[in-house]
């Protein structure tokens, strides 16, 4: 949420440069739904250690899940011509996925494990090749980044306080990424529309799942501000 909260202003502050764009011009702001994919990646993690380790060569290596979640996005886009414009977008998964347990031997825990969330943020060009009053084809390409935060969730039982459930703020990742993306802008009245669209984004360095490219497929629902 912090995420959306720093860039969100940056995406809204183009809605200030409509009335000084041309009768053509539009601005549009959505939300999106949908699931993002990876697969695993082919290592693991020594749940004693939290180290890189090869898959099997031990009884403490253990292996990490694909990228598989619920995403939820925001976004703006400006066109200040008719086929060209551009756009920023954030899109995070709202809830956690697990992704590694550690050893409660011992520690009076009833289960301790690490889990992940996923955001990206991009800010990106549009192209408009294809363009009609109900329907319209966007291309986006751009940059931005990829974060991953880990949190460590325990819980344990015990005779004086029952079941407890513990989770904190464990670290996280930031990795550079770009980002592309296809989908059909279709107008459900002058203003109101839904987009369902395609996105890839090359992460530099991500290792923790099996692919540089996560996958992303949602459906955008928004409002556009200004003539078609």
């Amino acid at each position: 949420m912090k995420l959306i909260r720093r860039y969100l202003p940056l995406v809204l502050a183009g809605a200030f440069c409509v009335p000084f764009a041309s009768a053509q011009s539009t601005f549009d702001v959505n939300v999106g739904f949908g699931a993002v994919s990876d697969s695993k990646a082919t290592t693991g993690v020594d749940n004693t250690t939290l180290a890189t380790c090869v898959n099997g060569s031990s009884t403490t290596c253990i292996s990490t899940p694909s990228l598989s979640g619920f995403m939820l996005g925001i976004g703006g886009n400006l066109m200040l011509w008719k086929h060209f414009g551009v756009g920023a977008e954030v899109s995070l998964e709202p809830g956690k996925q697990d992704y590694i347990n550690l050893p409660v031997a011992g520690t009076g825990l009833t289960s301790d494990k690490i889990q992940s969330r996923t955001t990206f943020y991009d800010f990106n060009g549009i192209v408009v090749p294809v363009r009609s009053k109900k329907a319209s084809l966007q291309l986006s390409g751009g940059i931005g980044g990829m974060n991953l935060k880990f949190y460590e969730s325990q819980s344990a039982t015990t005779a004086l306080t029952g079941s407890q459930s513990f989770n904190q703020y464990f670290g996280s990742s930031n990795h550079f990424q770009v980002h592309g993306g296809v989908g059909v802008q279709i107008y459900l009245t002058d203003h109101f529309f839904i987009r369902p669209q395609f996105d890839v984004h090359y992460v530099h360095n991500l290792n923790q799942f099996g692919r540089s490219t996560p996958i992303e497929a949602k459906v955008w629902v928004g409002y556009s501000f200004g003539g078609q």
